[in-house]
């Protein structure tokens, strides 16, 4: 692992801990998630496929103020509280569309909550992992349209102790809960392969072993 890369991820675990200990989790729901469908598996192989290995590169030059964040998406929601509102259940908003009341189900470890401040919005392709596979290349709204994308498959409301776990790895380094793995590689693959993002050989053979399975 890139020695920037390992730092972000301990710094990710650090936070994890913390975060855990705060969480607000009921009960033990089944993880669903109301992130738009990914492309088939089949699909994502034959994506896949078509992607060279390359190595990542320009890690040690990634800052996240380079992909803004959160944007109006809809009426008087902000990114974030388009997808709370999307991916819960009987969510009730005020009239700055901020969620007061509602259910949420992490389908990355199946922890649920009452509370939505206890969950994160995940970039399912993480930031850093974009800037590192090309959008170190990109315009700032290339960047911005990544980071909000509600659209494809990109992004989805989580335990904020597993988005912490995760951090900015990439599928060859974590995965979320084995119920959730092909949907997670199938929306991985999608996204990457709809913005022209690179993958590493590591990364190439985990999403493989995943896709070839679903």
């Amino acid at each position: 692992m890139p020695r920037n890369r390992l730092l972000r991820r301990l710094s990710a675990v650090a936070g994890s801990a913390l975060l855990a200990m705060t969480a607000l989790l009921v009960g033990s729901g089944t993880a669903q998630a109301a992130l738009p469908t990914p492309v088939a598996a089949s699909t994502a192989r034959s994506y896949l496929a078509g992607m060279t290995a390359t190595a990542e590169t320009h890690a040690s030059t990634y800052d996240r103020d380079l992909f803004p964040t959160w944007i109006t998406i809809s009426g008087t929601c902000d990114t974030r509280e388009y997808v709370i509102r999307r991916d819960g259940t009987s969510v009730v908003t005020d009239s700055a569309c901020k969620a007061t009341s509602g259910h949420w189900t992490s389908a990355y470890d199946n922890a649920t909550t009452t509370n939505p401040s206890t969950f994160d919005i995940d970039h399912l392709v993480p930031l850093s992992e974009a800037w590192d596979s090309g959008a170190w290349a990109w315009t700032t709204a290339q960047r911005q349209g990544f980071a909000n994308d509600t659209t494809r498959p990109q992004l989805i409301a989580v335990s904020a102790s597993a988005n912490r776990s995760k951090g900015d790895d990439d599928p060859a380094e974590w995965l979320p809960q084995t119920s959730f793995q092909c949907t997670y590689a199938r929306a991985w693959v999608q996204v990457k392969h709809y913005y022209g993002l690179t993958v590493d050989s590591a990364e190439k053979s985990a999403l493989s072993s995943i896709l070839n399975g679903c």
